[in-house]
Protein backbone atom coordinates (compact mmCIF):
# COMPACT_ATOMS: atom_id res chain seq x y z
CA UNK A 1 0.00 0.00 0.00
CA UNK A 2 1.29 3.12 -1.27
CA UNK A 3 2.13 5.72 2.01
CA UNK A 4 0.36 9.28 2.14
CA UNK A 5 2.62 12.14 1.05
CA UNK A 6 0.97 14.47 3.60
CA UNK A 7 -0.35 13.76 6.85
CA UNK A 8 -2.75 16.40 8.21
CA UNK A 9 -2.36 16.29 12.17
CA UNK A 10 -5.13 18.56 13.26
CA UNK A 11 -4.38 21.23 15.79
CA UNK A 12 -5.54 20.41 19.62
CA UNK A 13 -7.58 23.33 21.56
CA UNK A 14 -8.07 23.72 25.26
CA UNK A 15 -10.71 26.03 26.12
CA UNK A 16 -10.45 27.07 30.23
CA UNK A 17 -8.60 23.64 30.66
CA UNK A 18 -10.62 21.54 28.53
CA UNK A 19 -9.62 19.39 25.68
CA UNK A 20 -11.84 20.71 23.15
CA UNK A 21 -11.98 17.36 20.62
CA UNK A 22 -15.10 18.81 18.24
CA UNK A 23 -12.89 21.89 17.60
CA UNK A 24 -9.88 19.77 16.61
CA UNK A 25 -12.61 18.05 14.69
CA UNK A 26 -14.17 20.48 12.48
CA UNK A 27 -11.12 22.65 12.21
CA UNK A 28 -10.68 24.21 8.34
CA UNK A 29 -8.34 27.04 8.87
CA UNK A 30 -6.25 27.67 11.54
CA UNK A 31 -3.82 31.64 11.55
CA UNK A 32 -1.50 32.21 14.62
CA UNK A 33 0.77 35.38 14.09
CA UNK A 34 3.15 37.42 16.00
CA UNK A 35 5.37 40.30 15.30
CA UNK A 36 8.83 41.69 17.07
CA UNK A 37 6.05 44.51 18.59
CA UNK A 38 3.66 42.03 20.35
CA UNK A 39 0.54 40.69 20.69
CA UNK A 40 0.62 37.31 19.22
CA UNK A 41 -3.34 36.65 17.58
CA UNK A 42 -5.37 33.65 17.02
CA UNK A 43 -8.02 33.32 13.80
CA UNK A 44 -9.50 29.69 13.39
CA UNK A 45 -12.30 28.75 11.02
CA UNK A 46 -14.64 25.43 12.58
CA UNK A 47 -17.50 24.38 10.02
CA UNK A 48 -20.80 24.89 11.88
CA UNK A 49 -22.39 21.41 10.70
CA UNK A 50 -21.81 18.35 10.93
CA UNK A 51 -21.54 15.32 13.46
CA UNK A 52 -24.33 16.70 16.11
CA UNK A 53 -26.10 19.38 14.24
CA UNK A 54 -29.64 18.26 13.35
CA UNK A 55 -29.69 20.41 10.35
CA UNK A 56 -32.11 23.39 11.91
CA UNK A 57 -30.56 26.99 11.31
CA UNK A 58 -30.81 27.50 15.01
CA UNK A 59 -28.80 24.43 15.48
CA UNK A 60 -25.47 25.38 14.03
CA UNK A 61 -22.51 24.26 15.66
CA UNK A 62 -19.86 26.16 18.02
CA UNK A 63 -23.07 29.11 18.85
CA UNK A 64 -24.31 27.21 21.93
CA UNK A 65 -22.15 29.12 24.10
CA UNK A 66 -20.32 26.21 25.68
CA UNK A 67 -16.84 26.25 24.58
CA UNK A 68 -16.58 29.10 21.77
CA UNK A 69 -17.41 32.15 24.27
CA UNK A 70 -16.06 35.66 24.19
CA UNK A 71 -13.59 35.69 27.23
CA UNK A 72 -13.10 31.81 27.39
CA UNK A 73 -9.25 31.80 27.55
CA UNK A 74 -8.10 29.36 24.64
CA UNK A 75 -4.67 27.30 24.21
CA UNK A 76 -3.77 25.70 20.82
CA UNK A 77 -0.90 23.18 19.90
CA UNK A 78 0.21 22.35 16.67
CA UNK A 79 2.41 19.74 15.19
CA UNK A 80 2.99 16.03 15.14
CA UNK A 81 2.98 14.27 18.71
CA UNK A 82 6.60 13.80 18.50
CA UNK A 83 7.09 17.81 17.75
CA UNK A 84 3.78 19.20 19.20
CA UNK A 85 4.69 22.91 20.77
CA UNK A 86 1.61 25.47 22.36
CA UNK A 87 1.21 28.44 19.38
CA UNK A 88 -1.00 30.21 21.20
CA UNK A 89 -2.61 31.33 24.60
CA UNK A 90 -4.73 33.70 25.10
CA UNK A 91 -8.46 34.84 25.22
CA UNK A 92 -11.22 34.68 22.99
CA UNK A 93 -12.12 38.20 21.92
CA UNK A 94 -14.83 37.69 18.55
CA UNK A 95 -17.05 35.32 17.27
CA UNK A 96 -18.28 35.48 13.70
CA UNK A 97 -20.56 33.33 11.70
CA UNK A 98 -19.96 33.43 7.66
CA UNK A 99 -23.33 31.83 5.92
CA UNK A 100 -22.23 31.51 1.83
CA UNK A 101 -23.78 30.78 -0.86
CA UNK A 102 -23.96 27.19 -1.41
CA UNK A 103 -21.10 27.07 0.70
CA UNK A 104 -21.56 25.10 4.61
CA UNK A 105 -21.85 27.93 7.84
CA UNK A 106 -18.38 28.64 9.32
CA UNK A 107 -17.80 30.10 12.56
CA UNK A 108 -14.63 31.74 13.13
CA UNK A 109 -13.02 32.70 16.43
CA UNK A 110 -10.48 35.41 16.84
CA UNK A 111 -8.55 35.55 19.73
CA UNK A 112 -5.47 37.71 21.40
CA UNK A 113 -2.77 37.15 23.90
CA UNK A 114 -2.78 38.86 27.52
CA UNK A 115 -1.13 42.38 25.74
CA UNK A 116 -4.78 42.64 24.67
CA UNK A 117 -5.76 44.14 28.15
CA UNK A 118 -2.88 46.78 27.49
CA UNK A 119 -4.64 47.23 23.91
CA UNK A 120 -8.04 48.14 25.11
CA UNK A 121 -6.50 50.74 28.38
CA UNK A 122 -5.82 54.57 27.27
CA UNK A 123 -4.42 56.74 29.72
CA UNK A 124 -3.31 60.57 30.45
CA UNK A 125 -0.42 60.01 32.69
CA UNK A 126 2.93 61.63 33.51
CA UNK A 127 5.66 59.20 34.83
CA UNK A 128 8.73 61.34 36.47
CA UNK A 129 12.46 60.03 37.24
CA UNK A 130 12.25 56.61 35.25
CA UNK A 131 13.64 54.25 32.10
CA UNK A 132 11.72 52.52 29.81
CA UNK A 133 12.32 49.63 31.58
CA UNK A 134 10.62 51.14 34.62
CA UNK A 135 7.72 52.28 32.32
CA UNK A 136 7.35 48.53 31.15
CA UNK A 137 7.25 47.43 34.79
CA UNK A 138 4.87 49.82 36.18
CA UNK A 139 1.85 49.19 33.59
CA UNK A 140 2.37 45.33 33.96
CA UNK A 141 1.52 45.64 37.67
CA UNK A 142 -1.11 48.15 36.24
CA UNK A 143 -2.80 45.48 33.86
CA UNK A 144 -2.07 43.09 36.79
CA UNK A 145 0.92 40.88 34.53
CA UNK A 146 3.99 39.74 35.93
CA UNK A 147 7.02 41.16 34.26
CA UNK A 148 10.48 40.12 32.72
CA UNK A 149 12.21 43.20 32.12
CA UNK A 150 16.09 43.41 30.53
CA UNK A 151 16.20 46.48 28.55
CA UNK A 152 19.06 49.03 29.13
CA UNK A 153 18.53 52.73 28.39
CA UNK A 154 18.45 56.44 29.77
CA UNK A 155 16.67 57.46 32.69
CA UNK A 156 14.13 60.39 31.76
CA UNK A 157 13.26 63.58 33.64
CA UNK A 158 9.50 63.11 32.46
CA UNK A 159 7.93 60.86 30.37
CA UNK A 160 4.22 61.52 29.09
CA UNK A 161 1.04 59.19 28.29
CA UNK A 162 -1.03 61.52 25.81
CA UNK A 163 -4.24 59.50 25.18
CA UNK A 164 -2.29 56.10 24.14
CA UNK A 165 -3.48 52.68 24.98
CA UNK A 166 -0.83 50.81 27.28
CA UNK A 167 0.25 48.74 24.16
CA UNK A 168 0.70 51.67 21.74
CA UNK A 169 2.22 53.44 24.51
CA UNK A 170 5.18 50.75 25.54
CA UNK A 171 5.83 50.39 21.84
CA UNK A 172 6.65 53.70 20.95
CA UNK A 173 8.73 53.21 24.27
CA UNK A 174 10.29 49.99 22.92
CA UNK A 175 10.64 51.50 19.34
CA UNK A 176 13.19 54.20 20.73
CA UNK A 177 15.45 51.96 22.16
CA UNK A 178 15.29 49.07 19.92
CA UNK A 179 13.75 46.79 22.66
CA UNK A 180 11.01 43.92 21.91
CA UNK A 181 7.70 43.43 23.72
CA UNK A 182 5.58 40.25 24.15
CA UNK A 183 3.87 38.08 26.61
CA UNK A 184 3.96 34.45 27.65
CA UNK A 185 0.75 33.47 29.78
CA UNK A 186 0.58 36.52 32.34
CA UNK A 187 4.04 37.40 31.86
CA UNK A 188 4.70 40.84 30.01
CA UNK A 189 8.72 40.89 28.18
CA UNK A 190 10.02 44.01 27.28
CA UNK A 191 13.93 43.41 26.42
CA UNK A 192 16.61 44.14 23.89
CA UNK A 193 17.38 41.81 21.17
CA UNK A 194 20.32 40.64 22.56
CA UNK A 195 18.23 39.67 25.85
CA UNK A 196 15.80 38.21 23.93
CA UNK A 197 16.30 34.45 24.66
CA UNK A 198 15.51 32.27 21.18
CA UNK A 199 16.24 28.51 19.93
CA UNK A 200 18.37 28.26 17.31
CA UNK A 201 17.08 26.39 13.98
CA UNK A 202 18.58 25.40 10.65
CA UNK A 203 16.40 25.40 7.52
CA UNK A 204 17.49 23.78 3.80
CA UNK A 205 15.70 24.37 0.89
CA UNK A 206 14.50 21.40 -0.85
CA UNK A 207 13.85 20.01 2.40
CA UNK A 208 11.38 21.85 5.39
CA UNK A 209 11.75 25.06 3.60
CA UNK A 210 9.66 25.17 0.76
CA UNK A 211 10.39 28.70 -0.66
CA UNK A 212 11.75 31.76 0.24
CA UNK A 213 12.96 35.14 -0.97
CA UNK A 214 16.00 37.33 0.25
CA UNK A 215 16.73 40.35 -0.42
CA UNK A 216 19.64 42.70 0.56
CA UNK A 217 18.84 46.44 0.11
CA UNK A 218 20.79 49.68 0.50
CA UNK A 219 17.34 52.03 0.25
CA UNK A 220 17.16 52.92 3.82
CA UNK A 221 20.54 51.98 5.36
CA UNK A 222 23.01 55.05 5.87
CA UNK A 223 26.19 55.50 7.31
CA UNK A 224 25.58 57.36 10.37
CA UNK A 225 22.75 58.26 12.11
CA UNK A 226 22.39 61.71 14.41
CA UNK A 227 19.92 63.00 17.51
CA UNK A 228 19.79 66.58 18.51
CA UNK A 229 18.31 68.54 21.10
CA UNK A 230 18.83 70.73 23.93
CA UNK A 231 19.80 70.59 27.12
CA UNK A 232 18.50 73.12 29.28
CA UNK A 233 20.34 72.40 32.29
CA UNK A 234 23.71 73.27 30.58
CA UNK A 235 22.03 75.53 27.91
CA UNK A 236 23.99 73.78 25.31
CA UNK A 237 23.03 71.92 22.23
CA UNK A 238 23.35 68.26 21.93
CA UNK A 239 24.04 66.06 19.58
CA UNK A 240 25.31 62.51 19.38
CA UNK A 241 25.96 60.37 15.72
CA UNK A 242 26.06 56.74 15.72
CA UNK A 243 28.10 54.65 12.82
CA UNK A 244 28.80 51.44 11.12
CA UNK A 245 30.77 50.06 14.35
CA UNK A 246 27.48 50.11 16.33
CA UNK A 247 25.70 47.36 13.84
CA UNK A 248 29.25 45.62 13.38
CA UNK A 249 29.64 45.26 17.24
CA UNK A 250 26.28 42.35 16.99
CA UNK A 251 28.24 40.49 14.08
CA UNK A 252 31.04 38.15 13.68
CA UNK A 253 31.86 39.07 9.54
CA UNK A 254 30.41 39.78 6.30
CA UNK A 255 29.58 42.98 4.75
CA UNK A 256 27.47 45.36 6.89
CA UNK A 257 24.80 47.53 4.77
CA UNK A 258 26.31 51.37 6.52
CA UNK A 259 29.56 50.19 5.24
CA UNK A 260 28.74 48.90 1.71
CA UNK A 261 26.20 52.48 1.64
CA UNK A 262 28.84 54.56 2.46
CA UNK A 263 31.81 52.54 0.07
CA UNK A 264 28.95 53.25 -2.65
CA UNK A 265 27.25 56.71 -1.93
CA UNK A 266 30.01 58.40 0.43
CA UNK A 267 28.42 60.22 3.57
CA UNK A 268 24.85 59.31 4.33
CA UNK A 269 23.77 60.69 7.61
CA UNK A 270 20.24 60.54 8.66
CA UNK A 271 19.14 63.40 11.28
CA UNK A 272 16.33 61.82 13.46
CA UNK A 273 13.83 64.88 14.44
CA UNK A 274 10.82 63.66 15.74
CA UNK A 275 11.94 63.39 18.96
CA UNK A 276 14.29 65.67 20.56
CA UNK A 277 17.04 64.52 23.31
CA UNK A 278 17.23 66.70 26.64
CA UNK A 279 20.09 64.92 27.60
CA UNK A 280 23.22 63.52 25.97
CA UNK A 281 22.70 60.21 27.53
CA UNK A 282 18.97 60.27 25.31
CA UNK A 283 20.82 61.21 22.54
CA UNK A 284 23.29 58.62 22.54
CA UNK A 285 20.72 55.97 23.15
CA UNK A 286 18.56 56.78 20.64
CA UNK A 287 20.96 57.39 17.30
CA UNK A 288 22.84 53.82 18.52
CA UNK A 289 18.50 52.03 18.22
CA UNK A 290 18.14 54.01 15.07
CA UNK A 291 21.64 52.79 13.31
CA UNK A 292 20.29 49.59 15.05
CA UNK A 293 17.07 49.45 13.52
CA UNK A 294 18.13 50.35 9.74
CA UNK A 295 21.30 47.92 9.63
CA UNK A 296 19.25 45.08 11.23
CA UNK A 297 17.10 45.23 8.49
CA UNK A 298 19.89 45.19 5.61
CA UNK A 299 19.53 41.99 4.73
CA UNK A 300 16.05 40.31 4.95
CA UNK A 301 14.10 37.01 3.98
CA UNK A 302 10.25 35.69 3.78
CA UNK A 303 9.67 32.31 3.59
CA UNK A 304 7.22 28.89 4.14
CA UNK A 305 8.47 25.51 5.75
CA UNK A 306 6.29 22.70 5.89
CA UNK A 307 5.27 23.82 8.96
CA UNK A 308 8.16 24.31 11.90
CA UNK A 309 5.67 24.53 15.48
CA UNK A 310 9.32 25.15 17.48
CA UNK A 311 9.74 28.51 15.13
CA UNK A 312 8.84 31.47 16.91
CA UNK A 313 9.83 35.28 17.06
CA UNK A 314 13.16 35.41 18.15
CA UNK A 315 14.13 32.33 16.76
CA UNK A 316 17.63 32.36 15.36
CA UNK A 317 17.97 30.88 12.14
CA UNK A 318 20.59 29.35 9.77
CA UNK A 319 19.68 29.11 6.10
CA UNK A 320 21.37 26.31 3.77
CA UNK A 321 21.10 26.31 -0.16
CA UNK A 322 20.02 29.57 -0.25
CA UNK A 323 22.90 31.22 -2.46
CA UNK A 324 26.08 31.99 -1.34
CA UNK A 325 25.76 35.88 -0.11
CA UNK A 326 22.66 34.87 2.06
CA UNK A 327 23.42 31.45 3.32
CA UNK A 328 24.47 30.28 7.01
CA UNK A 329 23.97 32.12 10.39
CA UNK A 330 22.94 35.15 11.78
CA UNK A 331 19.35 35.75 10.42
CA UNK A 332 16.60 36.46 13.68
CA UNK A 333 13.14 35.77 12.92
CA UNK A 334 10.91 39.27 13.60
CA UNK A 335 7.56 37.67 12.47
CA UNK A 336 5.56 34.20 12.58
CA UNK A 337 2.46 32.90 11.09
CA UNK A 338 1.69 29.12 11.93
CA UNK A 339 -1.20 28.27 9.56
CA UNK A 340 -3.38 24.82 9.00
CA UNK A 341 -5.77 23.94 6.74
CA UNK A 342 -6.89 20.46 5.01
CA UNK A 343 -5.93 20.99 1.62
CA UNK A 344 -2.03 21.64 2.43
CA UNK A 345 -1.66 20.81 6.07
CA UNK A 346 0.83 22.57 8.60
CA UNK A 347 2.82 25.78 7.33
CA UNK A 348 4.93 28.25 8.63
CA UNK A 349 5.39 31.87 6.91
CA UNK A 350 8.04 33.50 8.23
CA UNK A 351 10.51 36.63 7.72
CA UNK A 352 13.74 37.13 8.97
CA UNK A 353 16.68 39.64 8.43
CA UNK A 354 20.20 39.86 8.88
CA UNK A 355 23.06 42.89 9.17
CA UNK A 356 25.45 41.47 6.88
CA UNK A 357 25.78 39.83 3.70
CA UNK A 358 28.61 37.13 3.19
CA UNK A 359 31.93 37.85 1.17
CA UNK A 360 31.11 36.20 -2.35
CA UNK A 361 34.64 34.36 -3.71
Amino acid sequence: MTEPTLAVVSPVFTVEGDVGRELARDCVRLEVAEGIDGLRTLQAHFLATGAGALGAQDQLLHLSGGQVELGHRLTVAIGSPAEQRFVFDGRISAIELVLGDGDPPVVVVLAEDALMGLRMTRRMRTYSSVSDADLARRLADLNQLKSQVDAPGPTYDLVQQLNQSDLAFLRERARLIQAELWCTGRTLHFASRTARAGNELTLVRGSDLLSARLVADLAHQRSSVVVTGYDADARDGIEEQAGPDVVEAEVTGGRSGPRLVQRAFGTTTSYRVRAAALTSEEARAWSRAEMLRRGRRFVTATGVTTGTPELTVGSRLTLQLVGAPFAGAGWYTTHVRHTFDLKQGMRTRFEAERSTLNEVA
